[in-house]
């Protein structure tokens, strides 16, 4: 299984922001479709966000629409995050993955057998 390794948690005040990375080891991670979840303690899994391999298509969950933004470096294979406005119901270990499907918002409630390791996302005063 080729790995993504996710990176970029942490401890952060309600209304802060963050930027996670998910970044391809051994492969080049622009030849596909990345997608983040997250799971908080409890809680089903929750697709959060996807992007096309060029990075020209994205989509959001309702959730965190108009607060977290997706990108990407295709040259540094990583993709991007980017937590703002943080709350505390966005606790919770967010994982990225790959694969060759288009990104829709079919894509963000398909379970994937492969997810990386995740980074831990902890939003408290």
């Amino acid at each position: 299984q080729l790995q993504v390794v996710e990176s970029g948690g942490g401890l952060v005040q309600p209304g802060g922001s963050l930027r996670l990375s998910c970044a391809a080891s051994g492969f080049t991670l622009g030849d596909y479709t990345v997608s983040w979840s997250r799971q908080a303690p409890g809680k089903e899994r929750e697709g959060v966000s996807c992007i096309s391999h060029s990075g020209g298509v994205t989509n959001y969950a309702d959730s965190v629409k108009g607060r977290f933004t997706i990108s990407r470096d295709n040259a540094k294979s990583t993709v991007y995050l980017q937590l703002n406005s943080l709350k505390p119901e966005d606790t919770a270990v967010y994982y990225c993955t790959y694969s060759t499907d288009l990104c829709s918002p079919y894509v963000l409630s398909k379970r994937y057998d492969y997810w990386g390791q995740g980074t831990q996302v902890t939003v408290s005063s």
